[in-house]
């Protein structure tokens, strides 16, 4: 009898810490954002060190324009907002009178006021990872279905997918809801689907929920990572170094 073979997974990336790297975009957005809705506010133009800390906590959009006016108060605790980030934010947005709804909807204006003006410029502040576009088009050419499923705006992942000739089956932004969300209904179609992150509490969310139990989950080890992220991974989570991302997806973890 001759087995029968699984089906191919379908790959599900996440974009930003995977696929890009916008440091110099998230800074300069969130900044533009931040100074839009408080005008008095002193940011300088290249991002602080303290930005580049928060970064791997920050989980939407939203919240980098809200951490780029934290960072203007002189009387910032940082290291007090990195250990208790995520229970600090809805007295942040109290203490600037703002709303998350209202934060990123100045961000995407933002952004989209710079794709109108000049999409070159805009393009030019992201950077695809060393190898990514490279082994996203050998995913393609093995017949091996790939998706974006990520909390940006899915206009502004699709037009840097477009600038590399990258043509996912699909990009979810956070419009279509959250990831969790996302990949239930990819489950109802595909019954291998593998998801590549870069943020750690992401995953675990996603290996604490029966329902999605099937998805196979992977930690690149480049992008946006905390300092303990990598350390004693529980089970299910995947390690994803550069040279396995590189390999045949039977090498994979």
């Amino acid at each position: 009898m001759t087995g029968i073979s699984p089906p191919e997974p379908l790959l599900v990336f996440d974009f930003d810490g995977v696929l890009v790297d916008g440091m110099d975009e998230y800074w300069w957005a969130a900044r533009t954002a931040a100074l839009q809705l408080s005008p008095a506010l002193a940011l300088p133009e290249q991002a602080p060190p303290g930005f580049a800390r928060l970064r791997p906590l920050i989980h939407k959009g939203w919240e980098m324009v809200l951490m780029a006016a934290e960072l203007s108060r002189p009387d910032l605790a940082l290291e007090n907002l990195l250990a208790d980030y995520s229970r600090r934010l809805p007295e942040l947005l109290a203490r600037w009178g703002w709303s998350d709804a209202e934060l990123q909807e100045t961000l995407e204006q933002v952004r989209s006021r710079a794709i109108r003006r000049d999409l070159p410029a805009w393009l030019a502040l992201h950077r695809f990872y060393p190898g990514v576009v490279e082994r996203l088009r050998q995913l393609e050419r093995d017949g091996i279905t790939w998706m974006v499923l990520t909390t940006k705006g899915q206009a502004f992942a699709q037009r840097l997918l477009e600038s590399a000739a990258l043509a996912p089956a699909a990009v979810h932004g956070h419009e279509q809801g959250s990831k969790p969300e996302v990949l239930k209904q990819l489950l109802g179609h595909h019954p291998r689907v593998w998801f590549v992150e870069d943020r750690r509490p992401t995953l675990e969310r996603v290996r604490a929920d029966p329902g999605l139990a099937a998805v196979r989950c992977f930690l690149v080890s480049w992008g946006y990572l905390g300092p303990a992220d990598g350390v004693d991974l529980p089970e299910g989570i995947h390690w994803l170094e550069p040279d396995r991302f590189a390999a045949p997806l039977a090498l994979w973890p």
